[in-house]
């Protein structure tokens, strides 16, 4: 059997976009704060998660907000395949000063880990 060969790119197929997109992940309320960012998530049957990204202008200016996306963008293509499910997840950014990319990393793995443990232990009851 051959190895199991991961793709790390950033597909198209794994953003989220459009407003009925993000409300139907904000509609689920499955929610995870984590210091600067919040995560939405919702699961979902595609077999790989997607990612949205919300960052209002009281973040900062636009090279911030740009920075900060694209840290959590690459951050999010890295981590990927080491998430339990497939969830359409929603990133709210709250005004803060630019993490490191590890940090980011850490806090979307950590964050979508509790977020699958609340969900399950949620669905059981």
């Amino acid at each position: 059997m051959p190895p199991l060969i991961r793709q790390y790119r950033l597909r198209r197929s794994h953003r989220l976009s459009g407003k009925r997109a993000f409300e139907a992940v904000y509609a689920e309320q499955l929610r995870q704060p984590l210091g600067p960012i919040c995560l939405c998530a919702k699961p979902n049957d595609l077999g790989h998660p997607r990612l949205g990204l919300s960052v209002s202008r009281r973040v900062g200016g636009a090279v911030k907000r740009n920075r900060i996306k694209r840290l959590l963008r690459e951050a999010f293509r890295i981590g990927q395949h080491d998430w339990p499910e497939a969830y359409d997840v929603v990133i709210v950014v709250y005004p803060h000063e630019t993490a490191m990319l590890s940090e980011y990393q850490h806090m979307l793995i950590t964050g979508i880990q509790q977020l699958d443990r609340y969900r399950k232990h949620r669905d059981s009851k």
